[in-house]
């Protein structure tokens, strides 16, 4: 486990109410729920005005949310840095675990391997791992994706609707995720044909 000393002190709730989700900030580091004796990076999910009760949540930069109680001495609380604090250990970054879904087409064990074998080549053999595999077969169809207010209004025109993505895979919508407040609609692919006189 890497970790760097950071110098830094603790705030108070008031302290904390004031901080933006720019702000930078060091709390309780935890994976998978089990504590750490140490701090990660972190900002807070809302600015802190926006906090009722004394209660903060904070999300790290390893994407564990945290709920903290700053003047609880119970608790770790929440640390910034500053030069005339003191020292904490804080955990270091390691790098970045991509979920990546491929297409491979006219995909055979063969050219899977192949992939395997040239993303082992550029990071190292030590670093590509795979976590999961699905092989499945997609289908040779196009559609069109759209997006919708999950609250249609009644004779409401497609004129509202959002466009998000053309000519896609049916089976690459299991990895999107809708805007807040819409829905997809999957549609058969549609040519867009331009019927704008020419001279």
């Amino acid at each position: 486990m890497n970790t760097e000393k950071v110098t830094a002190r603790r705030l108070t709730a008031e302290e904390v109410s004031e901080l933006s989700r720019q702000d930078e900030i060091f709390v309780s580091a935890e994976m998978d729920g089990l504590p750490l004796d140490c701090y990660a990076p972190a900002s807070l999910t809302e600015p802190g005005k926006n906090f009722e009760g004394g209660s903060f949540i904070a999300r790290t930069i390893f994407g564990q949310e945290i709920r903290v109680l700053p003047d609880n001495v119970e608790e770790s609380g929440i640390w910034v840095a500053d030069e005339a604090g003191e020292e904490i250990e804080v955990l270091q970054n390691a790098g970045v675990l991509l979920n990546l879904a491929l297409f491979v087409p006219n995909g055979n064990k063969e050219s899977l391997e192949s992939l395997y074998s040239a993303a082992r080549d550029a990071f190292g053999a030590g670093i590509v791992q795979r976590w999961s595999e699905e092989v499945v077969a997609v289908p040779d169809v196009k559609v069109d994706l759209f997006e919708e207010p999950t609250r249609g209004r009644k004779n409401a025109s497609s004129q509202i609707r959002d466009r998000r993505a053309l000519d896609i895979y049916p089976t690459r919508v299991r990895f999107m995720e809708p805007s807040d407040g819409w829905k997809f609609i999957v549609e058969p692919h549609k040519e867009v044909v331009d019927e704008t006189p020419t001279i």
